[in-house]
């Protein structure tokens, strides 16, 4: 029995200096390589590039000041991603209601309509706060301020919305969105091309 035990112990090793480069090399190698070769945007985080640099992801909202840009949900981390979460304020927080209708003037005071056509996503945040979609409704509330800041007109900024709303996943699966990362660098080639 005593003869047995060191037998066994060096077996054990092997096979615990096998599965680890099988499970601890190996595995990760082919699933970075099936990814790099299959799905290298996503693969890469889904990076967005003007002139050789990387301006953003499509899959986290950026803050974007101006009248210029349409703009993303409100964020609990400032569009910070090391601060990535919602604020924890239930339905019934006066916080989180005083906040809201804070952010429902504001918005309506920008886009120049009416508090109570203010969409919800203009108002709340996601639970990431880095969702970068918004709701078609919310991007073409902001058509008028974002024509207007940039000296064109409202028909061809209505398009590149239009152009840019995604429709629902597999077709049936939440709602119609915007990428807001992606309509602001759709923007931006739109000033470089008039230029």
């Amino acid at each position: 029995m005593l003869s047995s035990t060191p037998r066994q112990l060096l077996a054990g090793l092997r096979m615990l200096l096998v599965m680890t480069v099988v499970l601890g090399v190996v595995f990760p190698l082919v699933i970075w390589g099936v990814g790099q070769v299959g799905f290298s945007t996503k693969a890469n985080g889904s990076q967005i590039e003007r002139n050789g640099a990387v301006v953003g992801s499509e899959l986290l909202a950026q803050k974007f000041d101006g009248a210029q840009w349409f703009h993303p949900r409100p964020s609990a981390g400032e569009y910070d991603t090391l601060a990535s979460g919602g604020t924890n304020l239930g339905p019934n927080s006066e916080k989180l209601v005083a906040l809201i209708a804070e952010r429902r003037a504001k918005v309506a005071a920008e886009d120049g309509v009416d508090p109570a056509a203010v969409p919800a996503d203009a108002v709340t945040a996601s639970f990431s706060g880095l969702d970068p979609h918004i709701s078609p409704a919310y991007a073409r509330q902001q058509v008028a301020r974002v024509a207007r800041a940039r000296g064109l007109g409202p028909e061809r900024v209505t398009a590149l919305v239009a152009a840019h709303t995604e429709g629902r996943q597999l077709g049936y699966l939440g709602e119609e969105r915007v990428n807001v990362v992606n309509l602001n660098a759709a923007l931006t080639d739109l000033a470089t091309a008039a230029k």
